[in-house]
C-alpha cells in the first residue's frame, strides 16, 4: 500500500496511473560496475545475512554465486495467479536455477509473520514476505526484517519505503467491486449499492481484515464511502456491520473459487487480483472502482531477518525491483512502484501499461500513520461488530 499524505490528487490529470503519486528524485542506482569493483575488496566469506546491499558483500556477482550455492529461495503466500507471480517464480528459477518452494500460497499477511516467528532456525522458514503495509510495519517493530536497499532504491519514493529499509512497497492497485453477470442482475457500482436486498447473501472481502491486507483496504475504501476518512477507518467497520445485518455480507474468505461456485457472486477485491484470479475463471466477470470510494494502495516487500537463504533472498529483491521484475509485476495488471521511473526511461512495456484501467476523480492513499492507527481500530472492533 502507497504511503503518501493524505491529500487527494487527481488521477485523470495523472493520466490514470497510480505510480504519478511518486515524485522521483534523480536515479543515483549503483551501478553493476562500481558493486563488481567493490567484489575485489571483500572477502570470500563475506555474510549476506547481513548485507544492507549488493556493494556491502561483493556485488552483483558475488550475490548470484551465494544465491545459486544456496540453491533454493522460500517464499511464501503467494498463488500463482496473484500479481502475476506464478510467472515471475518461474522466470527467476530460469535465469537462476534456484528452487523456489512456495508456502502457504492461500494465506494471510498475519500468516506470514507467524511463519517468521514460529519458524525461526529452520530450513524452511520464509525468506522473504510479500505482506500488506501494517503488517509490514509491524514485524519491522517486532524486529523480524533485515535491511536491504536494491539497486534502484533511488526509484521508489522515500513515502514508499521505510527509513531504515527494512521494507518498501512493491506493486498496487485499486480496491474494486467484481461479480458475476450471470448471477448479479444489477449491476453494483457503489458501496451504497451493496446495501441493497437484491444482494442478498452474495458478498465477501478475501477474509478477516485484521489478518488479510486486502481485506482490511476494503475497509478503509467502506469508510470512506460512509463519512469516514483515512484518519476515520470506524465507518467502514460499521458498514460491513451493517452490511452483515442486512444479510448481504457472507462472513467467508472470498475467492475465485467462491465467486465461480455461486457462494459469493460478489467480490470485493483489489482490481489487479479480480482481473487476474477470477476474469479467467468467470465468463463476463466485471470489475468496477466503486464511484463512491477511489481508495489506492501497494503491498510491501521485505526480507527475515533470519532467512535461512539470506543470498537467494537479497537476489530475489534485486530481480523484483528490476527493470524485468517491474514489467512482470505490470504484466499482472498491477501498478509497480518504479512505474514513473520506467515510463521517464521508456522501459516500460507499453502493451501492459495501456491496459490498465483508467480511474477518472480523486484517489485516496493512506499514509503509515493512518494505516497503522486504522489497523488497531480493526484489531479492537471488527470481531466485536461483525464476527
Amino acid at each position: 500500500m502507497g504511503k503518501v499524505s493524505a491529500a487527494r490528487w487527481s488521477a485523470a490529470a495523472a493520466g490514470g496511473a497510480l505510480a504519478a503519486l511518486c515524485t522521483l528524485a534523480p536515479a543515483t542506482m549503483a551501478s553493476t560496475k562500481a558493486a563488481t569493483t567493490v567484489a575485489h575488496t571483500k572477502k570470500a566469506s563475506c555474510d549476506w545475512a547481513i548485507a544492507t546491499s549488493v556493494a556491502s558483500c561483493g556485488g552483483m556477482h558475488a550475490l548470484v554465486a551465494a544465491a545459486k550455492k544456496e540453491g533454493v529461495l522460500n517464499v511464501i503466500t503467494l498463488p500463482a495467479n496473484w500479481a502475476n507471480y506464478g510467472t515471475i517464480m518461474k522466470d527467476f528459477t530460469a535465469k537462476y536455477g534456484i528452487k523456489i518452494n512456495d508456502a502457504n500460497p492461500d494465506g494471510s499477511s498475519q500468516d506470514e509473520i507467524n511463519a517468521m516467528v514460529q519458524l525461526k532456525g529452520q530450513t524452511r522458514a520464509p525468506d522473504v514476505l510479500d505482506m500488506g503495509t501494517p503488517f509490514a510495519v509491524k514485524a519491522d517493530q517486532e524486529h523480524l526484517l533485515a535491511p536491504y536497499r536494491v539497486l534502484t532504491w533511488s526509484a521508489i519514493p522515500a513515502s514508499a519505503k521505510a527509513a531504515d529499509s527494512t521494507w518498501y512497497d512493491d506493486y498496487g492497485g485499486y480496491i474494486a467491486i467484481g461479480y458475476d453477470p450471470s448471477k448479479v442482475k444489477v449491476a453494483p457500482t457503489s458501496f451504497k449499492d451493496l446495501l441493497k436486498p437484491i444482494y442478498k447473501n452474495e458478498i465477501a472481502i478475501n477474509g478477516n481484515p485484521t489478518e488479510a491486507g486486502a481485506a482490511f483496504a476494503a475497509v478503509f475504501a467502506a469508510a470512506l464511502a460512509n463519512g469516514g476518512s483515512l484518519h476515520n477507518i470506524a465507518p467502514g467497520i460499521s458498514y460491513f456491520a451493517n452490511l452483515h445485518q442486512e444479510g448481504n455480507f457472507v462472513p467467508v474468505t472470498g475467492s475465485a473459487t467462491t465467486v465461480e461456485s455461486g457462494q459469493t457472486p460478489i467480490l470485493i477485491w483489489w482490481d489487479y487480483l479480480l482481473a487476474s484470479e477470477v476474469q479467467p475463471s468467470v465468463k463476463n466477470f466485471k470489475i468496477v472502482i466503486p464511484s463512491d470510494a477511489h481508495y489506492a494502495g501497494y503491498y510491501s516487500q521485505a526480507i527475515n531477518k533470519n532467512a535461512p537463504d539470506p543470498a537467494a533472498a537479497r537476489l530475489w529483491e534485486e530481480y523484483l525491483y528490476s527493470k524485468v521484475g517491474q514489467n512482470l509485476w505490470l504484466e499482472g495488471k498491477t501498478r509497480p512502484i518504479e512505474l514513473s521511473h520506467l515510463v521517464a526511461r521508456q522501459a516500460v512495456n507499453r502493451a501492459a501499461y495501456k491496459a490498465l484501467p483508467p480511474v477518472e476523480g480523486a484517489t485516496e492513499i493512506a499514509s503509515v500513520p493512518e494505516l497503522t492507527a486504522g489497523e488497531t481500530v480493526v484489531a479492537k472492533q471488527w470481531s466485536a461488530k461483525v464476527g
